[in-house]
């Protein structure tokens, strides 16, 4: 059987190939109208562009941009360490994958990097974006200007960016809610909760879904007010200090976001590390000392490399009009304890 062409959808479609491609790679400059005939052209036709051949014919460079936070986040620079790893090994690959360092609390001046993008610079763009209206509108004239966008860790499902590459945050705080729920006693006691910033989309999704799960479950727990560090260790550092001189009855901890260097060293100073329940996020060399030590109880984790492997992927099918794997896609919630860190059970069979 005969192979469906792009010739075939422009001729059913009653416009030019030209038209075609453009509708096809979302390119903007063509009427809704048009854009309708022609989806519904190769739908009928069942056409599915032969992305490989496309690509060598045209002999493609696809140009991502990834915008990432700066500063002392170790899960950030996990990623970035990702990311410049698969720049380098992709470069032969007609892939070129540029790293834009952002302050991700600083929605002006994010909307500010987003607004000097367009086709001319990169075919694509993936960004840890603050939930901020000045963001989204920018993600939105991105989208706009032919240049799809892929949300990254924390999502901005209020925008029209094409795809968020992360895991489902609302799913992760739910998660430390039942950790802190079945972990503390059965007795009144208080959840200390801190977060970089509620005006982050994955760290307020974090607080929604703990909040959900213990108001539902374990209503003899207090959640405290959420604390704002901006995922600094200094500042975190000083929050639980506080949060511990003003609550002798802390029984929990949860933070949401990173800055888990002066959570561990605050609680650890404190002494009563053993008596509060810390569960926090991502798996770092701090975060897996705090495990081993007891003083961190659970740690929820994403894995950087398949997020930074999947918005490539993502970013490519989009550049080329092709499908995107959703199951390949999917980001995973790990959940660690001391007794199942990935590495330590190898370390222990070749000591025996």
């Amino acid at each position: 059987m005969r192979r469906v062409t792009i010739h075939d959808v422009a001729d059913a479609a009653g416009v030019s190939l030209a038209t075609v491609d453009r509708v096809l790679n979302g390119r903007p400059g063509v009427r809704k109208t048009t854009i309708e005939k022609v989806k519904q052209a190769a739908e009928t036709l069942n056409y599915k562009p032969d992305v490989f051949a496309a690509g060598l014919a045209k002999k493609r460079l696809y140009r991502l941009y990834f915008l990432l936070p700066n500063g002392p986040n170790a899960f950030m620079e996990d990623l970035t360490r990702e990311a410049l790893s698969h720049a380098e090994t992709m470069s032969g690959d007609r892939m070129h994958v540029h790293i834009e360092p952002i302050d991700a609390f600083d929605g002006h001046r994010v909307a500010g990097t987003l607004a000097v993008i367009d086709r001319t610079v990169c075919d694509g763009v993936a960004v840890v974006a603050p939930a901020f209206p000045e963001v989204r509108a920018a993600i939105d004239r991105l989208q706009e200007r032919g240049v799809p966008v892929v949300t990254l860790v924390s999502d901005h499902p209020s925008s029209t960016r094409r795809h968020f590459v992360g895991i489902d945050n609302i799913a992760a705080g739910r998660t430390a809610g039942r950790l802190l729920g079945r972990l503390v006693a059965a007795r009144p006691g208080k959840i200390g909760l801190i977060a970089g910033s509620l005006g982050l989309r994955d760290h307020a999704d974090r607080f929604f879904g703990c909040r959900q799960v213990i108001e539902a479950d374990y209503p003899h727990l207090e959640l405290l007010k959420v604390r704002e560090g901006r995922d600094d260790n200094e500042r975190n550092a000083d929050l639980v200090r506080k949060l511990l001189d003003e609550h002798p009855d802390l029984a929990g901890l949860y933070n949401m976001g990173a800055g888990n260097r002066g959570t561990i060293s605050a609680l650890t100073a404190s002494g009563r590390a053993r008596d509060v329940v810390f569960v926090g996020h991502e798996l770092t060399p701090y975060t897996r000392d705090a495990l081993r030590a007891d003083v961190l109880d659970a740690v929820i984790a994403q894995d950087p490399g398949h997020e930074i492997r999947s918005a490539i992927r993502v970013l490519k099918a989009l550049c080329d009009g092709a499908a995107i794997i959703e199951g390949q896609e999917r980001i995973g919630i790990d959940v660690f304890l001391k007794d199942n860190l990935p590495g330590d059970a190898d370390t222990a069979e070749a000591a025996e």
